[in-house]
């Protein structure tokens, strides 16, 4: 018997082997899930399911922050005295400063008063940020500590879908849940340029907890206490947390987002062998220039002249930056003269850049006497993929020992565009059709079409769109449309053109300002759709991407009968 059991049984030397190679898979598996769970900055922890959903966010490019590449783990929760050294110093009386500052690896802006029966009101300076705590809001003879937050940590943003755009700061009222008599007044900018698809999210959790994003609209209990303007969300809280705000495009592309090109630099010194610039694509919003200047500091960059504004169109095109000139004596240094930025790095909101840099060639005086080092001009064109016709901003940057200067060049217009505001006023006032025919095939009709193309036009989405569209290619000028309004006897348009051109509004989402008391009025009135469209009368969403192409399209069709 014995015999027989020595026949089934392993080799001693076998079963040690094997035990030995067991024990080194289990410890291998071990440390990779300690590693998983606990090190956010592998990067590497993001490829999962999130990941597979979108692709295209994975890839880390070194012109974004640091943050894109972070897991979506959270890091290892703070013990409970960290958290309360956290509270205690972001919740402590700043008198009447704002305050930047690192806490617990996050770095936040705030401001925190002492509020009493009276009220009071915390403005971020520079950042569109404000709480108003109304009168009578706090008991009388109590005394309550009011924060107000911006948090610059990307990581507690919502989690987005690549049909929603970010396009407001996190902010935080704190303390967390506190309530009071009175509702108080949030107040922060968002860059979407119309209130007409923007959604306000909260999330009930304090500052260090794992964020629970959801939509606010969907409450009926805070619906009626939001109010979206042109370019602000105003809240009526009656307890303290986190908010934002989010584009919900629907799959429409004609919805877009505004965003601020800023250029930094330093100094060129005559002893400097290379020099940077670096591009910031970021959201039309105070408090995203004001990051742009704390992550410059560092590096001892300045503004290099005034912000760029950039319609950013929901295309999932990404956007590219091309070096078009640089002055003699200098080179660049990249292997390419363009860079690009992924569309949904912009897209949600994670302030990326790009930079530049370039190298004083050595050069012999002789070889070459007129050439000047001492300064820098450079050129270079900011487009979305296949929209540079449509969508074109053109930078100039003189670098020089004194500092550095940019300018906004107008690329050459292949039409004279009516401005939005009177493109979408004159097309509501021509669509309909009349019985005498005085409406947009009137116009149609003046500008030399013929009943052929006129009835192809009748077949188009918006009629009085593409007559208008057509006027645009003709190079045609406000003061042109003016007289032939004059001649087809339309005063109405006549007096909209005229009320325009002696009192214009400027191109630009954050130019159109509306009087505050209609603002106010619109505030927590109705529901959240008549709200927005109150808020937006006569200011609807402009420069629809779908009808501006349908309109393109109409133009080369006459362009090709004629």
């Amino acid at each position: 018997m014995q015999g027989m059991l020595s026949d089934f049984l392993p080799d001693p030397g076998v079963l040690q082997f094997i035990l030995t190679q067991a024990a080194i898979i289990v410890l291998l598996i071990i440390i990779m899930k300690c590693l998983h769970s606990r090190c956010p900055w592998l990067p590497n922890c993001m490829i999962g399911q999130d990941a597979a959903q979108e692709n295209t966010e994975v890839q880390v490019d070194p012109g974004t922050l640091g943050s894109t590449s972070l897991s979506d783990v959270p890091c290892p929760k703070a013990t409970s005295q960290e958290m309360e050294e956290f509270f205690k110093d972001l919740h402590s009386p700043t008198d009447n400063r704002v305050v930047r500052k690192m806490l617990l690896h996050k770095l936040l802006v705030f401001m925190t008063k002492e509020v009493d029966h009276r009220g009071a009101c915390l403005m971020l300076a520079d950042m569109g940020i404000s709480l108003e705590v109304p009168p009578d809001a706090v008991s009388l003879g109590r005394v309550e500590r009011v924060s107000l937050v911006l948090v610059w940590d990307l990581l507690d943003s919502p989690h987005l879908l690549g049909t929603q755009a970010l396009i407001s700061p996190v902010v935080y009222c704190g303390p967390h849940g506190a309530s009071f008599q009175q509702l108080c007044t949030l107040s922060f900018k968002h860059c979407a340029g119309s209130g007409k698809y923007v959604r306000v999210y909260g999330s009930d959790t304090h500052l260090l907890a794992s964020k629970e994003w959801e939509e606010l609209h969907n409450k009926p209990s805070r619906r009626n206490r939001i109010c979206i303007t042109r370019d602000e969300c105003q809240i009526k809280l009656d307890h303290f947390s986190l908010y934002t705000s989010v584009l919900e495009t629907y799959g429409r592309p004609e919805v877009h987002k505004w965003l601020q090109l800023a250029v930094f630099s330093s100094p060129l010194s005559p002893d400097q062998s290379h020099q940077q610039i670096r591009i910031y694509f970021l959201n039309n919003t105070p408090c995203a220039l004001q990051w742009a200047h704390c992550n410059e500091e560092p590096f001892r960059g300045s503004l290099c002249g005034p912000v760029q504004l950039f319609e950013f169109a929901n295309t999932s095109k990404d956007m590219f930056l091309v070096l078009k000139y640089l002055s003699e004596g200098w080179e660049n240094i990249d292997e390419s003269a363009s860079q690009y930025v992924p569309f949904l790095h912009i897209w949600h909101g994670k302030c990326p850049f790009r930079s530049l840099c370039f190298r004083r060639k050595t050069v012999s005086p002789v070889d070459s006497p007129s050439q000047n080092t001492s300064e820098i001009i450079v050129t270079m064109h900011v487009f979305q993929k296949d929209l540079q016709e449509k969508y074109l901003e053109v930078l100039r940057l003189h670098i020089t020992e004194s500092g550095c200067q940019a300018e906004r060049v107008s690329p050459k217009p292949y039409c004279n565009r009516i401005p939005r505001e009177l493109f979408e006023q004159l097309q509501m006032l021509l669509e309909p059709n009349t019985v005498s025919g005085n409406d947009w095939r009137k116009l149609a009709s003046r500008l030399g079409l013929c009943g052929t193309k006129i009835r192809f036009m009748s077949c188009q989405h918006s009629p009085a769109a593409a007559t208008l569209e057509f006027f645009e290619e003709l190079n045609g000028s406000l003061h042109d449309l003016y007289k032939i309004m004059l001649s087809m006897e339309r005063l109405d348009c006549a007096v909209t053109i005229e009320a325009f051109l002696n009192d214009p509004l400027p191109d630009s989402p954050g130019s159109f300002q509306r009087d505050k008391d209609q603002e106010n009025q619109c505030c927590c009135e109705g529901n959240t759709t008549s709200l927005a469209s109150e808020c937006d009368s006569g200011l609807t969403d402009l420069g629809s991407v779908e009808e501006r192409d349908i309109c393109s399209q109409t133009t080369d069709e006459y362009t090709a009968i004629q």
